[in-house]
C-alpha cells in the first residue's frame, strides 16, 4: 500500500498504443522549449510516495524516454517506502519536489510550511473498501454499519469523508495492520485496499474476486499523485517546474496509451518485488477506471486541476473538523504550472 501522503511524522479514453518516432521527437523538442535557454541542467529531486511501481509510471516514462533531460531538466527520482516521510524531507530542503495528494499542502500549511500542489496525475484516488464476493455487498451504503479495518492515518483522510457524506461511525473502525491475513481469514472482513492492485494480490488467494468499491466513483475528491512543493522553491523555479509537469503528463500519456515498456523496466529494476505481470495489471485499471485520464483531465488534459474540485474537497474537510473554516484554501495549490 501506498504511504501515508500527509505529513504523518509531524503529527479515460483509450487512444492508440503507439506514437512514431517523429512524433515522440516532436513532443520532446515542444516539452525543451518550455524549459528556457539553452544551458546548464536544472536538478530537480523528486520524492516518490512509495517504493517504485506502475503508479509512477509517468515519471519513470519521462525519465527512461529522455523528456526530462530534452526540457533541460536533471532529475533524480528518490524511492518512497515506510521509513520514508516526503513532506517532511520537501519541507526540509531535502527534496525539491514530491509525490502526495490533496491532503499533503493542506497538511503542511497546518505545520507552518508554504506549499502548493501544481499537478494531479490520478484524478481519481485509488482507494477502495474491499469486501469478500458473496456477502450482498455490491454498493457503498451495503458498507454502512459493518466492521471496517482501516489504518489510523485514513481515519483523518477517506474515513472522514465517509463520515461526512455517507454517515459513517467512529465505533465500526477495526485496526489495519497492513497484513492481509485478518481478510482473507474471515469471510465477513472488510478493509480499506486500493483498486490498482486487490483483484490481483487479494483474488489470487481467494475463491472469487474480491468486491472493490472505489471511493472515487461516490464522490471522493482527493487528488492523488500529485506533484507538491514549498511555495519559495517552486516560485525560485517557475521554467523548471513548469517543464516538469509538462514532460511527467507526457509520460503519464504514454503510458495509458500503452507505451510504458521503459517504465515497466526501470520499475522492476528499482523494485524486483514488482513483477511484470502486477505492472501490466496496474496500467490496465488505471485506464479502464479513468484514474488518470478521468476527471478533470477529460477538459484540462493530463495533470489537470480545478478550482472547484479544490474547494469541495476542501469543503468537505472543514465539515468534517479537519481543517479550520479560516484555511486559505487557495495557497495549498497552484494552476499556474499546467501542461
Amino acid at each position: 500500500m501506498p504511504a501515508p501522503s500527509a505529513l504523518a511524522a509531524l503529527s479515460c479514453t483509450r487512444r492508440p498504443r503507439h506514437r512514431s518516432a517523429a512524433a515522440l521527437l516532436i513532443g520532446a523538442l515542444a516539452i525543451a522549449a518550455t524549459a528556457g535557454s539553452a544551458g546548464a541542467a536544472e536538478t530537480i529531486r523528486f520524492g516518490l510516495n512509495w517504493l517504485p511501481e506502475a503508479e509512477h509510471c509517468g515519471f519513470y516514462e519521462a525519465q527512461e524516454k529522455g523528456l526530462y533531460q530534452a526540457a533541460g531538466l536533471d532529475v533524480t527520482l528518490e524511492p518512497g517506502g515506510p521509513d520514508k516521510n516526503v513532506p517532511l524531507s520537501v519541507a526540509a530542503g531535502k527534496l525539491d519536489l514530491g509525490m502526495g495528494s490533496s491532503f499533503t499542502t493542506f497538511n503542511l500549511q497546518k505545520e507552518g510550511v508554504a506549499a502548493e500542489t501544481i499537478g494531479a496525475f490520478f484524478q481519481k484516488d485509488p482507494q477502495t473498501l474491499v469486501a469478500h464476493a458473496g456477502q450482498g455487498i455490491a454498493t457503498l451504503a451495503d458498507l454502512k454499519g459493518k466492521p471496517i479495518m482501516i489504518a489510523k492515518f485514513s481515519q483523518f483522510e477517506f474515513w472522514q469523508f465517509l463520515k461526512t457524506k455517507y454517515g459513517f461511525s467512529d465505533q465500526d473502525i477495526r485496526p489495519y495492520t497492513y497484513s492481509s491475513a485478518p481478510f482473507l481469514a474471515d469471510p465477513k472482513a472488510v478493509q480499506q485496499g486500493y483498486i490498482t492492485e486487490d483483484a490481483l494480490l487479494l483474488g489470487k488467494e481467494m475463491p472469487e474476486p474480491p468486491v472493490s468499491i472505489l471511493l472515487a466513483d461516490y464522490g471522493y475528491q482527493n487528488y492523488a499523485s500529485t506533484i507538491f512543493g514549498t511555495t519559495a522553491w517552486i516560485e525560485a523555479h517557475k521554467d523548471a517546474v513548469k517543464a516538469f509537469v509538462k514532460a511527467t503528463a507526457e509520460g503519464y500519456r504514454l503510458c495509458v496509451t500503452g507505451d510504458y515498456a521503459a517504465a515497466m523496466k526501470a520499475v522492476m529494476a528499482a523494485n524486483p518485488d514488482h513483477t511484470a505481470a502486477l505492472f501490466d495489471f496496474k496500467i490496465k485499471q488505471m485506464v479502464d477506471r479513468g484514474l488518470v485520464a478521468g476527471g478533470d483531465a477529460e477538459k484540462g488534459g493530463i495533470g489537470a486541476m480545478t478550482d472547484a474540485r479544490w474547494k469541495d474537497f476542501f469543503d468537505t474537510m472543514v465539515t468534517s473538523g479537519v481543517y479550520p473554516k479560516d484555511t486559505d484554501y487557495k495557497a495549498a495549490y497552484s494552476l499556474e504550472y499546467l501542461p
